[in-house]
């Protein structure tokens, strides 16, 4: 297996390794082990281990964001502001959730001697397949509801970007984590089948490619697991006739230049008027001056190199058939980003790249690039913007700009997406419940409906007459 490299220098940062399929049973057999503890433990003892596994991530938060900021490129203004914090929100929020009676089930009175109750059980033994676009934050993100609901894990982080596992396995432990609560694996794709077919694993938790999601949740389906689908989108921005330029451009540049483009939510569809398209082409290229590349540790830097090479030729592949198939007018960018020092000149760099006068059929509207590329598409009247922007087969956001909120209101509920933002875009607090719709997911993660997910209902009902109603009495 190749090395794991510096995306901003395309350099050697450390050997990736692959767990042998023995050592797979072993982690699960740990899981399987510690769960029959882990699982009866009460609600607020393991909220109080987790809120120590916070305060460590974010005592560490430096330390933690500049190893995410090598493994990913991403810049550490990014990383140390967002990625390590963001993640310690969820596992902040799901283990006060469930220390403040998140876990109990529900009573009624069927009549007057029968009650019925519920109770929330854990699962078992859950995967957690992470992506390498934010991979301590989606590490937390499965990681916090599984073990704060009384399962355990095991989890595989992407072979692009595998640092922070061990690291997130140590912070945990250090809690306070029983032994085999929390176990990490590595490796590629066949890792992640051979987890997901496991007949111990009662779930997966799997954030990626739409493709790639198909097969896990048939693999995981086969064997009637539990799954969490986080998957791509092709997202519309919806920018409103009577939007606010600045802040609609604002939203547009963060919806898809962010974290170099590579988030499954970017907006990268952005619907225009053709009255606003002067004005808003013009503000739009005043505003990319402020996107800034070079050393990704220096925190004036706001945006950083692609993952990987694979990637990045994928990336500039379809720069180019924008370019010369899809005959889109190349408004900014589509090369490679000036002024580099020396020794980043091998990375995986790319300009922020703006097509404009975009179609509905070309490649570069219709396929997920995932990376800093815009599109933007002018349009008519609403009623065009929202019927184009639903005309595809993935729906995982999507939002809208403009100064009349009953107007964004009804715009938003014609929107076929399940995240959704009015005036602005990306914020996803671990009180809000995400999830795609369509083939860009299944089920949802964070928020109280985030918890629901990593447990099952038992439903009694208790007949306390003293007498068993029935059919077989004499006559």
């Amino acid at each position: 297996m190749p090395p794991n490299v510096n995306p901003a220098t395309g350099q050697r940062l450390s050997n990736r390794i692959t767990t042998t399929q023995a050592d797979i049973d072993s982690s699960i057999r740990a899981a399987s082990d510690a769960f029959l503890t882990w699982s009866v433990v009460s609600p607020v003892v393991r909220s109080r281990i987790l809120l120590k596994a916070v305060k460590i991530l974010r005592d560490r938060n430096d330390e933690l964001a500049e190893s995410e900021t090598l493994d990913t490129g991403k810049p550490f203004s990014e990383t140390s502001t967002v990625d390590v914090t963001t993640g310690a929100d969820v596992l902040e929020y799901y283990a006060n959730l469930v220390g403040a009676d998140g876990l109990s089930g529900e009573t009624t009175q069927l009549r007057e001697d029968a009650w019925i109750y519920t109770r929330k059980e854990a699962l078992g033994v859950c995967v957690g397949i992470g992506a390498w676009n934010y991979p301590l934050q989606i590490a937390l993100w499965k990681s916090a509801p599984c073990l704060a609901a009384g399962n355990t894990m095991v989890y595989k982080p992407s072979e692009l970007t595998p640092l922070h596992g061990r690291l997130l396995a140590n912070i945990y432990a250090e809690a306070g984590l029983p032994q085999g609560v929390f176990n990490v694996v590595h490796g590629d794709g066949s890792v992640g089948a051979y987890l997901t077919s496991h007949p111990e694993v009662a779930k997966v938790s799997f954030t990626g490619q739409v493709s790639t999601g198909k097969k896990v949740a048939a693999a995981a389906g086969a064997g009637m697991k539990y799954t969490t689908m986080e998957l791509g989108g092709k997202s519309p921005l919806l920018v409103l006739p009577d939007a606010d330029l600045d802040n609609a451009v604002d939203g547009a540049m963060m919806a898809n230049f962010f974290s170099t483009g590579q988030v499954c939510t970017n907006g990268t569809r952005v619907f225009v008027p053709y009255e606003m398209l002067d004005n808003f082409h013009d503000r739009l290229l005043e505003k990319m001056d402020h996107i800034r590349t070079g050393d990704p540790m220096d925190p004036s830097v706001n945006f950083g190199p692609l993952v990987s090479k694979e990637h990045h030729d994928k990336v500039v592949g379809y720069i180019e058939h924008g370019r010369t198939e899809d005959e889109a007018y190349l408004l900014y960018g589509g090369g490679k980003p000036s002024g580099l020092a020396p020794r980043f000149r091998e990375g995986y760099w790319v300009q922020p790249t703006v097509f404009t006068h975009c179609t509905d059929e070309m490649m570069i509207v219709k396929e997920e690039i995932f990376g800093p590329v815009m599109a933007i598409l002018p349009y008519t009247d609403v009623d065009e913007a929202v019927r184009r922007a639903n005309a595809t087969p993935l729906g995982l956001a999507a939002g809208v700009f403009t100064k009349d909120l009953n107007l964004a209101h009804k715009t938003i509920a014609r929107l076929q997406a399940g995240i959704t933002w009015i005036n602005t875009w990306g914020e996803s607090p671990a009180e809000m419940s995400v999830g795609g719709w369509k083939q860009s997911g299944l089920g949802v993660e964070n928020g109280r409906r985030g918890l629901e997910a990593w447990v099952r209902t038992k439903s009694t009902l208790v007949d306390m007459s003293g007498k068993v109603a029935t059919v077989f009495a004499p006559r």
